[in-house]
């Protein structure tokens, strides 16, 4: 049973290790979001670093994405600025993708 049990607690530490990754990946990748969205809304580098932390913490509303997409909605919205939904939520899987990547390397 030794094995079994060896076998069971390596991948409950693989699970646990990859839900790290990605929680740390989904945050890497808001924060690319909001840079991005502070980029096209004109902000200074000032605001656009907070404004990226409000994309973060915007995803602890809900469980999910559709809270960081309806921010970045309503924000491009306010602005005056139109970016249509197919480009925020293509914004949002290219830059799972960077962020993933830049997790899985450490930095």
């Amino acid at each position: 049973m030794t094995t079994f049990n060896d076998r069971e607690k390596g991948f409950e530490s693989k699970y646990a290790l990859d839900q790290e990754q990605e929680f740390k990946a989904m945050a890497r990748r808001n924060k690319l979001l909001g840079l991005w969205a502070a980029e096209k809304m004109g902000l200074s580098p000032e605001s656009a670093e907070d404004y990226a932390k409000a994309v973060v913490r915007a995803d602890f509303e809900q469980p999910g994405e559709e809270d960081v997409f309806r921010k970045l909605d309503q924000d491009f919205k306010g602005s005056g600025i139109s970016v249509s939904e197919g480009e925020i939520r293509s914004k949002m899987d290219e830059l799972a993708s960077v962020a993933r990547e830049q997790v899985r390397a450490g930095e």
